[in-house]
C-alpha cells in the first residue's frame, strides 16, 4: 500500500472537507491511504498528489464522486442499537400520533414524516419503517414518508435496491424479521414492497442549507456529526433546528451529545434512550 506523505496529507484533508464536510486528522492518514489506494490504479495515477490533480481537472467530477463513496464511513446494519428504534415505537410514535389526532379536523390520513441523516446503504430507514409497520400496523390511516440522504451516491443507489447479502440481514435482523419482511432473491434479500414504498432516498451534503427540505416529526442523525469539525456541527444543528417540527425529536447517536453544541435542543429520557426536543 502506497503511503502518504504529510504534504499530500495536508492536501487531501483539505479537499475531502471541502466536497464533503468530513474533518481528518493527522492520525487519519491511513484513512486515505487504504480506502482512495484502490483509486490511483482505477485513474493511472502514480501517487496521491497525481490522483488530486486528476480529480482537480476532471470537469464531470466522477472521480470526486469516486472519493466521496470511497472515503465516507457506511458502518450501519438493521435495527443498530436497538434501544432507539424501541424508543421510537413505545414512545415518540405514539405520543406524536395522539397530539397530531387531537389536532386534526379532518378524516385524512395522520401524515408522519421522519428522515435519516446520513443513512449510509439504508438498513436505518428501513428499520425504521418496519418499526412503523409493527406500531402502526394499518398503514392506510397514515400517510407515512420516511426520507433517507446520504453524500455518497453509491450508498444511496443501494438503498434505493433495498437488496443485502446474507452477511447484512444477520446483522441486526431476527429470522422472524427476516421472513416477514424481506423477499429471497437468489443469493440476496430484498425488502417487500409494502416497506420500500415508505422509503426515499436522496443524495445531499449536510454541510450546504436544507430549509426546502420542510418540517419532520422526527430526525435520525446517529453517529454523523462526529465527523465534523465542532463549529460545523453547531452549523449542522442549526440547520436541523430549522427543519424539525416544534413538537418533533431529535435523536442522536448514543456516545453522541449536544451540549455546548445546541444549546436550542433540551433533552429527554426515555428507559436507556435519550431523545432532544426544540426549547419552548
Amino acid at each position: 500500500m502506497l503511503e502518504i506523505d504529510q504534504t499530500e496529507f495536508r492536501l487531501w484533508a483539505r479537499y475531502v472537507y471541502d466536497i464533503s464536510g468530513i474533518s481528518l486528522e493527522p492520525a487519519k492518514s491511513y484513512l486515505i491511504e487504504s480506502r482512495l489506494g484502490p483509486l490511483l490504479k482505477e485513474n493511472a495515477c502514480r501517487t496521491f498528489s497525481d490522483l488530486y490533480r486528476k480529480s482537480k481537472m476532471d470537469s464531470t467530477q466522477t472521480i470526486e464522486k469516486r472519493i466521496i463513496d470511497q472515503i465516507t464511513t457506511n458502518e450501519t446494519f438493521f435495527f443498530r442499537d436497538n434501544a432507539p428504534f424501541d424508543m421510537l415505537k413505545y414512545k415518540i410514535l405514539p405520543d406524536i400520533v395522539d397530539w397530531k389526532t387531537q389536532k386534526a379536523f379532518s378524516s385524512n390520513p395522520v401524515a408522519i414524516r421522519i428522515w435519516s441523516a446520513g443513512c449510509s446503504t439504508g438498513q436505518e430507514v428501513y428499520s425504521i419503517a418496519i418499526a412503523l409497520k409493527e406500531i402502526l400496523v394499518d398503514l392506510n390511516k397514515y400517510n407515512v414518508t420516511v426520507l433517507g440522504t446520504d453524500i455518497s451516491g453509491m450508498a444511496i443507489a443501494r438503498a434505493s435496491q433495498g437488496m443485502y447479502t446474507r452477511f447484512e440481514m444477520d446483522r441486526g435482523l431476527t429470522p422472524e424479521r427476516m421472513e416477514q419482511y424481506f423477499i429471497r432473491k437468489d443469493e440476496a434479500w430484498k425488502i417487500k414492497d409494502e416497506i420500500q414504498a415508505m422509503a426515499t432516498f436522496k443524495k445531499m451534503n449536510l454541510m450546504q442549507p436544507f430549509t426546502w427540505m420542510g418540517k419532520f416529526d422526527v430526525i435520525f442523525c446517529r453517529n454523523v456529526g462526529i465527523y465534523f469539525t465542532i463549529e460545523d456541527r453547531k452549523k449542522l444543528f442549526r440547520h436541523i433546528k430549522d427543519v424539525l417540527a416544534a413538537d418533533g425529536r431529535l435523536i442522536i447517536g448514543s456516545t453522541e451529545s449536544l451540549t455546548g453544541i445546541a444549546p436550542q435542543f433540551e433533552s429527554k429520557r426515555y428507559l436507556r434512550s435519550v431523545f432532544y426536543q426544540l426549547k419552548k
